[in-house]
């Protein structure tokens, strides 16, 4: 259940902590630029070919370097310093920024351009992604970590909400004048970055070896409830993400512009916001696990009246619910992987859960825009919504620890 934080002087004393609001800065810039540039080259690709495997091959390039870095860039994160990983990963994204809007302002931009830039993109973000989530425990101490973790959520999906919407209205203006502002947020971030100063000092680091390598995936396996908490994510956005279709959605079965499209991609991030707030002044305190199972069930529901809506404010409405309900499982999972992995482990067990995330997202991407192809959009995102309820009813069964999960700390 859901109970009133009475830690005197907590929320006053978070913010207190050095190089945590460089970080909560550097992160919120990075993933507005990350949102900005979604909306445009989802757009962009879709009015290129009309063809939503597409999009589903959009997902597949950001989706295949994380598969094939994800063990280096978890020993990246654990044995050089995060800070200037996630710094050099940001300088190239920005790159990748300033490649699309060349590309745009030539005219010279094609699928195979836009498909090359995005698996540079991935790669990129296979080594940020695990210094970011490795580095947020180490800015203050375990007992308020929950309601930084909070805090951190809420930023991310302010950041998905204006992102979106302003990436809608920039790609209206031009589709390169939205490539140079999401450049100009990596940039910020790269910069914020250099700001951070982490409490925690580096430990030693031993030599490299197969266990060594394998580490994170064989701590997550040794957990019951991590390994369920994880995987049950996976595959329930893997089935029900319908992220990769809104493209779809806006142009041809609500008729919107570029502009509901922004609306539509941040709406999940508005109920998300809510919940997120509401979490960060009210933690889980007691049956962590159950809550994660009922928002996973009432994602799959939401997923299914967004697939067969065809009237635009019960869509953002199904969208608003679904993004609510996410943000439950996802702070339930980030709680415990980064309070229960230790220090000079959580660069390898954040790089194996974001494999687990983008393996949802991005290939999740790709199976929704190959099963449109094959059945219809709508019949793929409904048919992802009830895959997602089987999967949560599974899980509850085979996962009987995550279910009688209480508290998170």
């Amino acid at each position: 259940m859901i109970e009133p934080d009475v830690s005197a002087g907590a929320d006053r004393a978070l913010l207190h902590h050095p190089g945590l609001i460089a970080f909560l800065s550097c992160r919120t810039l990075s993933s507005l630029g990350f949102q900005i540039q979604a909306v445009a080259i989802g757009w962009q690709a879709y009015s290129i070919t009309h063809r939503p495997m597409t999009l589903g091959l959009i997902g597949l390039a950001q989706f295949m370097p994380m598969l094939a870095l994800v063990f280096v860039s978890g020993q990246v994160a654990d044995r050089f310093d995060r800070r200037r990983v996630a710094m050099a990963c940001q300088a190239l994204e920005a790159l990748c920024g300033l490649g699309l809007a060349w590309g745009t302002f030539r005219h010279l931009l094609t699928p195979g351009m836009i498909y090359g830039i995005v698996a540079l993109f991935g790669a990129a973000k296979a080594f940020e992604g695990p210094s970011l989530q490795a580095m947020l425990p180490s800015l203050v101490p375990a007992q308020v970590f929950p309601k930084a973790a909070a805090l951190n959520s809420s930023l991310f999906q302010m950041a998905t909400i204006v992102g979106p919407s302003a990436g809608g209205l920039l790609y209206m203006a031009g589709a390169g004048k939205a490539y140079l502002a999401c450049t100009a947020m990596f940039v910020l971030a790269a910069f914020g970055m250099s700001l951070v100063r982490l409490e925690s000092p580096p430990r030693p680091r031993g030599p490299v070896t197969l266990a060594s390598v394998f580490g994170g995936l064989a701590f997550i396996r040794s957990r019951p409830q991590l390994l369920g908490a994880i995987s049950l994510d996976l595959f329930a956005v893997l089935l029900g993400g319908a992220t990769a279709l809104l493209p779809v959605y806006a142009l041809d079965i609500l008729h919107g512009s570029p502009f509901w499209l922004g609306v539509l991609r941040g709406s999940p991030a508005i109920g998300a916001l809510m919940v997120s707030l509401l979490l960060a002044r009210r933690p889980i305190r007691r049956h962590a696990g159950m809550l994660m199972f009922v928002a996973v069930f009432v994602f799959g529901l939401a997923t299914i009246v967004f697939g067969i809506s065809r009237w635009l404010p019960l869509s953002i409405l199904s969208m608003a619910i679904l993004g609510a309900a996410d943000v439950v499982s996802v702070l339930v999972r980030s709680t415990l992987v980064q309070i229960g992995t230790p220090e000079d482990m959580r660069g390898r067990v954040s790089a194996v859960n974001l494999l687990f995330i983008v393996t949802s997202n991005q290939l999740g991407e790709f199976e929704s825009g190959s099963v449109a192809a094959l059945l219809g959009t709508t019949e793929a995102v409904v048919v992802g919504g009830v895959g997602t309820l089987v999967v949560a009813g599974l899980w509850m069964w085979w996962f009987p620890a995550l279910r009688r999960l209480d508290r998170l700390t």
